[in-house]
């Protein structure tokens, strides 16, 4: 009886899984374009890109039969990336940055966070999910700290479209404003920013993994090789991260008088997380198994966008309207002059 039950919820989501799985692997062909990886665009930003294209034109027809596996590819299939995700860190990346390293990038996190829960709630008057969503992927590392985020503050389809959104516009601005601030630097010495420097600065504060490589590359190798450890660091981050806020947003709700007690969302993904990282970290894969894990890794995440953007209707984004982008803006600049301050403050105090 068991079975064939599980047989039928599995057909059931077939043709949603195979629908988010094709757009999944469109988004990775296209990211092999020369021109994209160049401009630091990655499989995820694609699929989600597709994904709302589709969403918007054939998928409401498609709808009746995929939602099953679209519902499935966006909830579990997430969480199951997330997991993985940690296949691209080890522990070992933390010494490499040193105390410095991690103390930057938790000061920039936290003040980020803080920063977008406090001015998207009282400047622009968003909600507060929204606002949560948009500085996660700000503090964090963009579109998948925007989508690991969402089971805990419970966001809608649309509000983490807009948090990704704004991820890719200013990661993507970042991308080429951090080389061309480091050579105007260069040309007329006003801070005295090495390589290794801006590494961390670009690390600790740039979007997504994919444009930290961009902007690293475009100073030298050396320097994309400090960016990408600081940004690994700052992405190992996410899991306590997590924790700490499904335990403010409980005790938040149940401060309010009257109101009732709000459950804590434990995000358990986020402690497999941690420990694929710490496994990952004593070397126990060949190199090999670990490169395939990533791009399972890889696919499973572009399901969960490709779904996301299947969900989410255009209509909904206009409605959203500009505060939310005016909030990435703040973000942007906090992230540019306010880390820019914490990296040289951190460095001085401990170089």
């Amino acid at each position: 009886m068991f079975l064939p039950a599980l047989a039928q919820r599995w057909r059931g989501r077939l043709p949603g899984l195979l629908l988010a799985g094709g757009v999944a692997v469109a988004a990775m062909a296209l990211a092999t374009l020369p021109w994209l990886q160049a401009h630091g665009i990655s499989a995820l930003t694609l699929a989600i890109v597709l994904g709302i294209a589709l969403g918007n034109s054939v998928y409401p027809r498609l709808a009746p039969r995929a939602a099953a596996g679209v519902g499935f590819s966006k909830q579990w299939l997430l969480r199951a990336g997330i997991v993985l995700y940690g296949l691209r860190l080890t522990f070992q990346d933390i010494g490499q940055v040193g105390v410095a390293g991690v103390l930057i990038d938790a000061l920039v996190l936290s003040s980020t966070f803080g920063l977008a829960w406090w001015a998207g709630t009282r400047w622009f008057g968003i909600d507060r999910t929204s606002a949560l969503l948009i500085g996660a992927g700000s503090a964090i590392c963009g579109a998948a700290a925007v989508m690991a985020a969402e089971p805990v503050v419970r966001g809608r389809a649309e509000q983490v479209t807009v948090a990704v959104s704004t991820v890719v516009v200013f990661g993507t601005l970042g991308m080429f404003l951090y080389p061309a601030l480091y050579q105007l630097n260069l040309a007329y010495g006003v801070l005295p920013m090495s390589e290794a420097f801006y590494g961390v600065f670009t690390g600790s504060t740039v979007h997504e993994v994919a444009q930290v490589v961009a902007a690293g590359r475009a100073v030298s190798e050396g320097a994309a090789d400090t960016a990408v450890i600081a940004k690994m660091v700052r992405v190992m981050m996410l899991a306590p991260f997590l924790i700490a806020l499904s335990l403010l947003l409980a005790r938040g709700g149940s401060a309010q008088p009257g109101a009732a007690r709000a459950k804590i969302v434990v995000p358990w993904f986020a402690f497999g997380f941690v420990a694929v990282a710490g496994f990952n970290s004593l070397h126990l894969l060949p190199a090999s198994w670990v490169a395939v894990a990533i791009e399972v890794d890889t696919v499973l995440l572009a399901m969960a966008m490709a779904a996301l953007g299947l969900t989410t209707h255009v209509s909904a984004l206009r409605q959203a309207g500009m505060k939310p982008m005016l909030l990435a803006l703040l973000l942007f600049a906090w992230l540019l002059a306010g880390g820019l301050g914490i990296n040289v403050g951190v460095h001085a105090l401990l170089g």
